[in-house]
């Protein structure tokens, strides 16, 4: 079977961590990858590196001029793919490409059309970390299921894959990382989708890593998903 993946990059001051991630994409398993870059006005430098350097590696780069957040990068992204199917991957190295097969699998065997990478549900090798942050994913992840009827253990993850045709017919209107419940809360609303859940290996980082998100960013996904479940918004 035949098939192009699009890989959707969106990358703020990650210089440190970019070269290793795009090569880890191009050494995945998939034979046929499109690489899309949005830079969302990165400050360290990593534009330019993304220009000059690693511009032959990388299909489509798009750099914003006024940082907007990851929900906008992707956005941008989304409308620029040409695979068949697409996944978002984040530009640290928190997640392996090599789960790709995995996250394809239930697409290609024709009974998804949505893919979820749990970090909860098995598999792989996971770093420990923060207990807390963990507390907070499993009641943003319940809190978000309540409200799509959908039995997700993993609602915050970054695997996310989709056929082109159905992450293309979702308005996104978050710009940060409101995303995730509202991409979610979105498609479990499209009559006779099929989501699945696979397990996945997951390499956190700490903060003194580079991890950006926070608890400012568990309140407002609280907020995105009474917004979009409860009140239901487009």
């Amino acid at each position: 079977m035949s098939y192009k993946l699009s890989v959707v990059i969106p990358c703020f001051n990650e210089r440190n961590t970019i070269r290793d991630i795009i090569n880890a994409v191009r050494q995945s398993p998939i034979e046929n990858i499109e690489i899309i870059v949005i830079d969302d006005a990165s400050t360290d430098g990593v534009d330019q590196l993304l220009e000059n350097d690693l511009r032959p590696m990388i299909d489509k780069f798009i750099r914003h001029d006024i940082n907007q957040g990851k929900g906008a990068a992707l956005r941008t992204g989304f409308q620029h793919v040409t695979g068949d199917y697409v996944i978002v991957q984040d530009a640290d190295l928190e997640y392996d490409p090599q789960d790709y097969p995995i996250l394809l699998q239930p697409i290609l065997d024709g009974t998804a059309d949505v893919v979820y990478g749990s970090r909860f549900a098995g598999s792989g090798a996971h770093r420990v970390l923060y207990y807390w942050h963990s507390v907070g994913n499993h009641f943003l992840t319940t809190l978000c299921n309540m409200f799509s009827n959908l039995n997700l253990t993993d609602m915050e993850t970054c695997y996310k894959l989709f056929r082109k045709e159905i992450i293309q017919q979702v308005n996104i209107c978050e710009n940060r990382f409101g995303f995730e419940p509202e991409i979610t809360l979105k498609l479990s609303r499209i009559p006779e989708i099929r989501i699945y859940e696979v397990g996945i290996s997951y390499f956190g980082r700490t903060y003194h890593e580079g991890k950006k998100i926070g608890w400012r960013d568990g309140v407002s996904a609280i907020a995105c998903i009474l917004k979009y479940g409860l009140l239901r918004l487009k």
